[in-house]
């Protein structure tokens, strides 16, 4: 019955994980595959360089997936505030992992100009498996982005309203679908500088414009790895919440009318959840019976909301100063 309840709990958790970067493991691999064919294929040097870049990403976000799962573990003993951060040191080993590749990718483009490579056939393949490459990376992309919108809950768009929607909410997303995004924006903007490339070399003989190519790509995985990477630091060290987080917090806690004030209030952001921790004052004349139940009547209200992990709130009685102002999203007492 152990091993049973044990495979349960496996399989609960794999369910929790995040599905953008299950999606992008999946599809990097096909990637790496189809990349790894025409090398057999064509014997370029380019592709079989591709199809490692390729198989790289799948293990990288598989990495990442596996990271999700363990920050998705309930609080122990030992480990009271539970690991909701783990994905963010995760997330750290897959920028340094962008980091390697984004130097590769740049020395490979130094070298490819200094000794430039004619076109030696097979541009035909080459290009069938790049538009294969945009098209998976870019329905990864359109995953990626729907799920943004889903954890941010963000109005729900449609049509180009999607991209738009994305860029604002990202930093409110989980910390792997902001990871599956920026790579994959990088992913499918190299595919089509990729695919400019081949058709460019293989018409004009242009031979440069793959050194030119790939030193852009490998600018942009070094601008992904500094976003990826400062993300992470922040939300390792705590960062507050936004402002209409905080604008639902107050509203949520100022609409029991037992409520006079909050003294002091602190909002971090752990992942795409928060921890709301605070001091609000109640009007005077209460019984301590009613007033510890107001306070668990606030908490429980707080709770309603499924992107609050916890809110643990302290009670004291009015002190006839205003503490709280409006557009604030921490105070603590003077």
């Amino acid at each position: 019955m152990a091993q049973v309840t044990e495979k349960e709990t496996i399989g609960s958790l794999i369910k929790k994980g995040n599905k953008s970067s299950a999606i992008a493991m999946i599809g990097n691999a096909i990637i790496a595959l189809c990349k790894g064919g025409a090398f057999l294929f064509s014997g370029s040097g380019a592709m079989f360089a591709s199809a490692m870049h390729s198989l790289a990403d799948a293990v990288n976000q598989g990495f990442v997936f596996v990271g999700s799962i363990l920050s998705e573990k309930k609080p122990t003993p030992r480990f009271p505030t539970g690991f909701g951060r783990v994905i963010n040191i995760f997330c750290m080993i897959a920028v340094i992992v962008v980091t390697i590749m984004a130097y590769e990718t740049i020395h490979e483009g130094i070298h490819l100009l200094q000794h430039p490579v004619a076109s030696s056939g097979g541009a035909w393949l080459n290009i069938v498996v790049l538009i294969i490459n945009i098209l998976v990376d870019g329905m990864i992309l359109v995953k990626a982005m729907k799920e943004i919108i889903h954890e941010s809950r963000a109005p729900e768009a449609h049509g180009f309203g999607i991209v738009s929607s994305a860029f604002r909410n990202v930093g409110r997303a989980a910390p792997p679908t902001r990871l599956v995004f920026y790579e994959d924006i990088v992913a499918v903007l190299g595919a089509l500088l990729a695919l400019i490339s081949v058709v460019v070399i293989s018409l004009t003989n242009f031979a440069l414009m793959d050194g030119v190519v790939t030193l852009l790509i490998g600018c942009l995985m070094i601008a992904v790895a500094f976003r990826v990477g400062y993300d992470n630091m922040i939300g390792l060290i705590g960062v507050s919440a936004p402002q209409d987080v905080a604008d639902k917090v107050t509203a949520t806690i100022f609409a029991d009318s037992h409520v006079a004030d909050i003294q002091s209030l602190r909002i971090i952001q752990e992942g795409r959840y928060y921890h709301v921790d605070g001091v609000i004052e109640l009007i005077k004349g209460l019984t301590l019976a009613d007033a510890d139940d107001i306070k668990l009547r606030v908490q429980q209200a707080l709770l309603v909301n499924p992107d609050i992990a916890d809110a643990a709130l302290s009670i004291i009685e009015d002190d006839s100063i205003q503490s709280w102002k409006a557009g604030k999203t921490e105070i603590e007492p003077e």
